[in-house]
Protein backbone atom coordinates (compact mmCIF):
# COMPACT_ATOMS: atom_id res chain seq x y z
CA UNK A 1 0.00 0.00 0.00
CA UNK A 2 0.88 3.91 -0.46
CA UNK A 3 0.35 5.24 2.74
CA UNK A 4 0.75 8.84 3.66
CA UNK A 5 1.89 9.85 7.34
CA UNK A 6 0.85 13.44 8.40
CA UNK A 7 3.10 14.01 11.27
CA UNK A 8 5.59 11.91 10.57
CA UNK A 9 9.16 12.86 11.47
CA UNK A 10 7.95 11.93 15.92
CA UNK A 11 6.02 10.36 17.60
CA UNK A 12 3.52 7.66 16.77
CA UNK A 13 3.74 9.20 13.31
CA UNK A 14 7.64 8.02 13.09
CA UNK A 15 6.85 4.54 15.03
CA UNK A 16 4.06 4.41 12.17
CA UNK A 17 6.79 5.15 9.17
CA UNK A 18 9.02 2.52 10.69
CA UNK A 19 6.43 -0.37 10.88
CA UNK A 20 5.01 0.37 7.88
CA UNK A 21 8.19 0.41 5.86
CA UNK A 22 9.26 -3.15 7.19
CA UNK A 23 5.78 -4.50 6.39
CA UNK A 24 6.68 -3.76 2.79
CA UNK A 25 4.49 -0.64 2.10
CA UNK A 26 5.73 2.81 0.55
CA UNK A 27 5.18 6.11 2.57
CA UNK A 28 4.71 9.21 1.76
CA UNK A 29 5.98 10.99 5.16
CA UNK A 30 4.86 14.83 5.50
CA UNK A 31 6.18 16.86 8.66
CA UNK A 32 6.73 20.44 9.27
CA UNK A 33 10.67 19.36 10.49
CA UNK A 34 11.16 16.76 8.45
CA UNK A 35 14.48 14.53 9.51
CA UNK A 36 13.81 11.77 6.74
CA UNK A 37 15.61 11.43 4.04
CA UNK A 38 14.36 10.33 0.52
CA UNK A 39 14.40 6.50 0.11
CA UNK A 40 13.05 3.93 -2.56
CA UNK A 41 10.08 3.24 -0.46
CA UNK A 42 9.74 6.58 1.32
CA UNK A 43 9.02 10.50 -0.21
CA UNK A 44 9.41 12.86 2.34
CA UNK A 45 6.76 16.05 2.23
CA UNK A 46 8.51 18.87 4.17
CA UNK A 47 5.98 21.62 5.36
CA UNK A 48 2.84 22.61 7.58
CA UNK A 49 -0.11 20.74 6.93
CA UNK A 50 -1.43 24.41 6.29
CA UNK A 51 1.32 25.73 4.08
CA UNK A 52 -0.64 26.21 0.08
CA UNK A 53 -0.72 22.74 -1.98
CA UNK A 54 1.32 20.97 1.27
CA UNK A 55 -2.17 18.20 1.43
CA UNK A 56 -2.41 18.06 -2.03
CA UNK A 57 1.32 16.59 -2.33
CA UNK A 58 1.25 14.67 0.71
CA UNK A 59 -2.02 12.95 -0.68
CA UNK A 60 -1.93 12.37 -3.79
CA UNK A 61 -1.71 8.77 -4.83
CA UNK A 62 -2.29 7.53 -1.82
CA UNK A 63 -4.40 4.06 -0.84
CA UNK A 64 -4.77 5.63 3.00
CA UNK A 65 -3.71 8.62 4.91
CA UNK A 66 -2.81 8.40 8.39
CA UNK A 67 -2.95 11.78 10.77
CA UNK A 68 -0.81 11.69 13.65
CA UNK A 69 -0.01 15.34 13.91
CA UNK A 70 0.58 16.72 17.50
CA UNK A 71 1.40 19.95 19.11
CA UNK A 72 3.29 21.09 22.11
CA UNK A 73 0.86 20.47 25.55
CA UNK A 74 2.76 22.91 27.24
CA UNK A 75 4.01 26.45 27.41
CA UNK A 76 2.07 28.69 25.13
CA UNK A 77 0.20 26.50 23.08
CA UNK A 78 -1.56 25.99 26.03
CA UNK A 79 -2.62 29.51 26.56
CA UNK A 80 -4.05 29.98 22.82
CA UNK A 81 -6.60 29.15 20.68
CA UNK A 82 -5.56 25.84 18.69
CA UNK A 83 -6.79 25.42 15.24
CA UNK A 84 -4.09 23.05 13.38
CA UNK A 85 -6.15 20.27 14.17
CA UNK A 86 -9.71 21.17 12.76
CA UNK A 87 -8.44 23.31 9.57
CA UNK A 88 -5.75 20.84 8.43
CA UNK A 89 -7.92 17.87 8.83
CA UNK A 90 -10.54 20.19 6.39
CA UNK A 91 -7.62 20.79 4.28
CA UNK A 92 -6.90 16.90 4.04
CA UNK A 93 -9.96 16.19 3.27
CA UNK A 94 -10.49 18.52 0.89
CA UNK A 95 -7.36 17.28 -0.58
CA UNK A 96 -8.52 13.78 -0.65
CA UNK A 97 -11.62 13.84 -2.32
CA UNK A 98 -10.28 15.61 -4.64
CA UNK A 99 -7.61 13.28 -5.50
CA UNK A 100 -10.34 10.38 -4.72
CA UNK A 101 -8.61 9.04 -1.77
CA UNK A 102 -10.97 7.90 0.94
CA UNK A 103 -9.51 6.02 3.92
CA UNK A 104 -8.10 8.41 6.51
CA UNK A 105 -7.04 7.10 10.37
CA UNK A 106 -7.18 10.05 12.57
CA UNK A 107 -5.20 10.00 16.32
CA UNK A 108 -7.10 11.84 18.71
CA UNK A 109 -7.19 11.36 22.67
CA UNK A 110 -8.40 10.45 25.69
CA UNK A 111 -10.52 13.27 26.40
CA UNK A 112 -11.81 14.15 22.80
CA UNK A 113 -15.14 13.66 21.77
CA UNK A 114 -17.28 11.04 23.91
CA UNK A 115 -14.50 9.93 25.88
CA UNK A 116 -14.59 12.32 27.84
CA UNK A 117 -14.50 12.28 31.72
CA UNK A 118 -12.68 8.69 31.08
CA UNK A 119 -9.14 9.61 31.88
CA UNK A 120 -8.92 9.71 35.65
CA UNK A 121 -9.16 12.26 38.15
CA UNK A 122 -5.89 14.10 37.93
CA UNK A 123 -6.41 14.32 33.77
CA UNK A 124 -9.95 15.07 33.88
CA UNK A 125 -9.66 17.60 36.03
CA UNK A 126 -6.48 19.67 35.75
CA UNK A 127 -4.88 18.34 32.73
CA UNK A 128 -7.61 18.76 30.32
CA UNK A 129 -9.40 22.28 31.67
CA UNK A 130 -5.62 24.03 32.67
CA UNK A 131 -3.15 22.68 30.60
CA UNK A 132 -4.58 21.19 27.21
CA UNK A 133 -7.82 22.53 27.01
CA UNK A 134 -7.54 24.38 23.93
CA UNK A 135 -5.80 21.05 22.47
CA UNK A 136 -8.79 19.47 23.38
CA UNK A 137 -11.43 21.96 22.19
CA UNK A 138 -9.78 21.57 18.63
CA UNK A 139 -9.52 17.96 18.76
CA UNK A 140 -13.15 17.77 19.44
CA UNK A 141 -13.33 19.72 15.95
CA UNK A 142 -11.87 17.74 14.33
CA UNK A 143 -13.58 15.06 15.66
CA UNK A 144 -16.61 16.38 13.91
CA UNK A 145 -15.04 17.39 10.76
CA UNK A 146 -14.18 13.55 10.12
CA UNK A 147 -17.01 12.23 11.17
CA UNK A 148 -19.14 14.09 8.50
CA UNK A 149 -16.87 14.01 5.84
CA UNK A 150 -18.40 11.21 4.36
CA UNK A 151 -14.95 9.43 3.69
CA UNK A 152 -14.29 6.59 5.02
CA UNK A 153 -12.76 7.26 8.59
CA UNK A 154 -11.31 5.67 11.90
CA UNK A 155 -10.71 7.61 14.92
CA UNK A 156 -8.13 6.05 17.25
CA UNK A 157 -8.07 7.65 21.06
CA UNK A 158 -4.97 6.52 22.98
CA UNK A 159 -4.42 6.52 27.00
CA UNK A 160 -1.51 8.32 28.12
CA UNK A 161 1.23 7.64 26.06
CA UNK A 162 4.60 5.91 26.79
CA UNK A 163 7.91 5.39 24.95
CA UNK A 164 7.12 1.41 25.57
CA UNK A 165 7.93 -1.14 22.60
CA UNK A 166 5.50 -2.71 20.38
CA UNK A 167 3.72 -5.45 22.09
CA UNK A 168 0.54 -5.91 20.23
CA UNK A 169 -1.39 -6.40 23.21
CA UNK A 170 -4.08 -3.61 24.41
CA UNK A 171 -7.57 -3.07 24.49
CA UNK A 172 -9.38 -2.01 21.85
CA UNK A 173 -12.92 -0.01 23.25
CA UNK A 174 -16.06 1.51 21.84
CA UNK A 175 -18.17 1.12 25.28
CA UNK A 176 -16.12 3.42 27.94
CA UNK A 177 -18.28 1.64 30.69
CA UNK A 178 -15.54 1.75 33.60
CA UNK A 179 -12.69 3.05 31.89
CA UNK A 180 -10.63 6.06 34.24
CA UNK A 181 -7.51 6.50 32.76
CA UNK A 182 -4.66 3.93 30.80
CA UNK A 183 -1.76 3.77 28.93
CA UNK A 184 -0.54 2.57 25.75
CA UNK A 185 2.86 2.51 24.05
CA UNK A 186 3.44 4.67 20.50
CA UNK A 187 4.60 1.82 19.24
CA UNK A 188 1.55 0.21 19.95
CA UNK A 189 -0.93 2.99 19.13
CA UNK A 190 1.12 2.80 15.86
CA UNK A 191 -0.09 -1.19 15.09
CA UNK A 192 -3.36 -0.08 15.90
CA UNK A 193 -3.32 2.23 12.86
CA UNK A 194 -1.53 -0.43 10.89
CA UNK A 195 -4.45 -2.61 11.12
CA UNK A 196 -6.70 0.32 10.93
CA UNK A 197 -5.29 0.96 7.37
CA UNK A 198 -3.93 -2.33 6.16
CA UNK A 199 -6.67 -4.92 7.80
CA UNK A 200 -9.52 -2.45 7.38
CA UNK A 201 -10.91 -2.42 10.29
CA UNK A 202 -12.63 -0.06 12.68
CA UNK A 203 -14.82 1.82 9.83
CA UNK A 204 -16.67 4.66 10.89
CA UNK A 205 -15.60 4.01 13.88
CA UNK A 206 -14.19 5.93 16.94
CA UNK A 207 -12.15 3.99 19.15
CA UNK A 208 -10.56 4.22 22.73
CA UNK A 209 -6.41 1.76 22.91
CA UNK A 210 -5.54 1.47 26.07
CA UNK A 211 -3.27 -1.49 28.23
Amino acid sequence: MRITVIGASHGIGAELVNQARAAGHQIVATSRSMKLEPASDMVPVKGSILDPGAAERGVQGADAVAWCLGVKTLGPTALRTVTVFSQGTERTIAAMKAMGVSRLVAITGIGAGESRGHGGFLYDWIGLPLIIGAVYADKDRQEAILKSSGLDWTIIRPTLLTNGPRTGHYRVLTDLTGVHGGRISRADCADCLMRAIVAHEWSRKAILITD
